[in-house]
């Protein structure tokens, strides 16, 4: 079975998005320093991208046409297959690369047939509310927490407040020179 990453950068205080529902918090490029090859690693192992529509639309703005020498991720993440959950979207191109596959049905029985297939890890960056609902039923395998080194106050948390996870295994912790912390969780049980 293949393995589902949740992979969320968040605040120091816990929040994966601020008050104003942006990502501004951990948008500095000096935070990339080191974290990125790291990254570089990891997608190795990847070969499926999960996006909500908003992440996909931040995304776009973005990552398509990004200078592989200032985010050395670029390529890997572009040529990498995507999967954007939406009912709304009907087309979700790439830019010059192969457009990503909009998926409207249910996200959660989507990605447990999709964990059955053979192939790669699947990653899901962002996208709060497609996360909260894998969240809910217990679908990820490991959990990628990237913390910046801020607080933001108020804002938005990536698990479902009606979740508690109480018994997680520490499988893998970097601390990088930018303050940045990189923790990587497996749950011990499905709860």
């Amino acid at each position: 079975m293949r393995k589902l990453i949740a992979q969320q950068w968040l605040s120091i205080d816990g929040f994966a998005a601020d008050s104003k529902d942006t990502t501004a918090f951990f948008e500095y490029p000096k935070y990339n320093e080191g974290w990125e090859e790291d990254q570089l690693q990891l997608m190795k192992n990847i070969d499926t991208i999960l996006l909500g529509a908003t992440t996909y639309k931040m995304f776009l703005d973005y990552w398509p046409d990004v200078d592989p020498n200032k985010e050395a991720v670029g390529p890997a993440l572009n040529s990498t297959p995507k999967i954007v959950f939406s009912k709304t979207l009907k087309e979700v191109p790439w830019g010059d690369w192969d457009p990503a596959t909009v998926v409207a049905e249910d996200a959660v029985n989507y990605v447990k047939e999709l964990k059955d297939q053979p192939g790669k890890d699947i990653i899901l960056w962002g996208s709060l509310t497609v996360c909260r609902a894998l969240a809910a039923h217990n679908l990820f395998d490991e959990y990628h927490i990237t913390l910046a080194p801020a607080f933001v106050g108020k804002g938005m948390r990536f698990l479902p407040d009606d979740k508690e996870w109480l018994d997680m295994e520490l499988v893998k912790s970097k601390t990088y020179t930018t303050g940045v912390l990189s923790l990587v969780y497996r749950p011990r049980s499905k709860q």
